[in-house]
């Protein structure tokens, strides 16, 4: 019997995420895989992307938004991305989001979404988003919902970790989220090494000037942490 690929892998991950922990009232949970056009999505992107047994380079960043991985079910990867870069057709609203612009501009420069998904892995402190009053929420954002879902991020990451994980990860995020994942890694051992990259949101909106900058040092970081 063969092996499970990476991408086999990812969807079982998914699958699994059946039951999650209590939130406080006023937040929603974001649950897209379990959304059927989603699902259809990441489908087809995890079996084109990743039909192989290679370890990747993990980068981690906060919970899916709304208008990206809250929508099509692949982290930082919007609809316009999803179809034009991906060639995966959806039916999704094409919808525009900013940290999915940066990361397929970032893609392209590494040579493009083959090469880059060869060596690389998204994921999240949370597989799932958060919502509160209509707007995204994030996980550090209410300390009460961080603490209730310590153990349960910790056990998606480990179970994701399994699947193929390089020793050196990286923290999309310079500020809470890699504060608490140093954290969380301190205290679980997840990794050898979780390092800062700048959040693609944040270089969008504040650091839009020197764009290329931030491009050439993702690229440049992670081809120098890329496993064997």
């Amino acid at each position: 019997m063969a092996l499970e690929t990476f991408g086999h892998k990812v969807l079982s991950f998914y699958q699994g995420l059946v039951t999650v922990p209590e939130v406080p009232v006023d937040v929603e949970v974001l649950y897209p895989h379990l959304n059927d056009d989603a699902w259809e999505a990441m489908t087809r992107f995890y079996l084109k992307y990743y039909q192989d047994h290679r370890s990747r380079i993990f980068l981690i960043g906060i919970n899916p938004g709304r208008f990206g991985a809250g929508t099509t079910g692949v982290p930082f990867t919007d609809p316009i991305r999803l179809l034009e870069v991906c060639n995966i057709n959806h039916k999704f609203k094409l919808k525009p989001e900013l940290s999915s612009k940066f990361i397929y501009q970032m893609i392209d420069a590494y040579g493009g979404a083959e090469k880059f998904y060869g060596d690389c892995y998204f994921t999240s402190v949370s597989p799932f988003g958060f919502t509160r009053s209509g707007k995204n929420l994030n996980y550090y954002d209410l300390r009460e919902l961080q603490d209730k879902w310590e153990q349960f991020m910790v056990t998606a990451l480990r179970a994701q970790i399994d699947m193929g994980a390089c020793s050196q990860a990286f923290s999309l995020g310079q500020g809470k989220n890699h504060k608490y994942l140093v954290y969380l890694n301190q205290k679980y051992q997840l990794f050898d090494q979780i390092a800062p990259l700048p959040h693609p949101r944040w270089i969008m909106q504040y650091r839009l000037k020197k764009l290329e900058h931030f491009v050439e040092m993702y690229c440049q970081t992670i081809q120098e942490a890329v496993c064997s």
